[in-house]
């Protein structure tokens, strides 16, 4: 399979050099890049700003902007044959970015927030038979707010984890597939948290293959 996978956090600028962001790292989307390769699959990687190497024979694309990392896999999803999305996109951007930098004064400033493209859901909205797995981090209502992701962005599957997670070599998660429920926890590096995802989208690929045979 040819396998998309974005990984780490966006930045969004309100000036030349002050942005909103948040501290995933990319260890997690990184991990399932080359997990995706030992299985012999083939990975293309949408990357965040992280600092972290490329993983060898994987095809690694960097951005910067939600609406670049949204743009980016707008163009391969065609092309690919299922999709992984754990990058912490920021829900939302500053209506204005200035050209240059603001300078501090003593008084109150307001910045408006318009939200950024939601790439799980366009991506979801196109996928036909091809797996889609989301990530939700969710540091309270884990459940309900996975479930509803999972149907609102027509995932596949929906990976749960929580900020404990962000920066670890380690992690511990819960799966959501649409038709057998909810996994039970696991944890391990992030290593082997990633084959355990690639292997399920392996299999979430054979089942709608099926499921596409079936209804021919």
């Amino acid at each position: 399979m040819r396998i998309l996978i974005t990984a780490g956090p966006t930045r969004e600028f309100f000036d030349t050099v002050r942005f909103i962001s948040n501290p995933s790292t990319g260890k997690m989307g990184y991990s399932l890049a080359a997990a995706a390769r030992e299985r012999c699959h083939e990975a293309v990687l949408v990357s965040g700003p992280v600092q972290l190497p490329d993983p060898e024979g994987v095809e690694v694309i960097r951005v910067v902007s939600a609406a670049q990392m949204a743009h980016v896999c707008r163009d391969l999803w065609p092309d690919c044959d299922s999709g992984i999305l754990t990058a912490a996109v920021c829900d939302y951007r500053p209506k204005r970015a200035l050209d240059h930098k603001l300078k501090k004064k003593a008084a109150e400033r307001h910045v408006t927030l318009l939200p950024t493209e939601d790439i799980a859901a366009t991506l979801g909205g196109t996928k036909g038979r091809r797996p889609l797995i989301g990530f939700a981090m969710e540091d309270h209502d884990h459940h309900a707010h996975a479930e509803a992701k999972l149907r609102r962005k027509r995932c596949d599957a929906i990976v749960l984890n929580g900020p404990e997670n962000v920066g670890s070599d380690r992690a511990v998660v819960e799966i959501l597939t649409a038709e057998g429920g909810w996994s039970a926890p696991f944890q391990g590096t992030k290593v082997h948290v990633a084959m355990r995802i690639i292997r399920l989208a392996e299999t979430l690929a054979a089942q709608n293959a099926r499921t596409g045979d079936t209804a021919n």
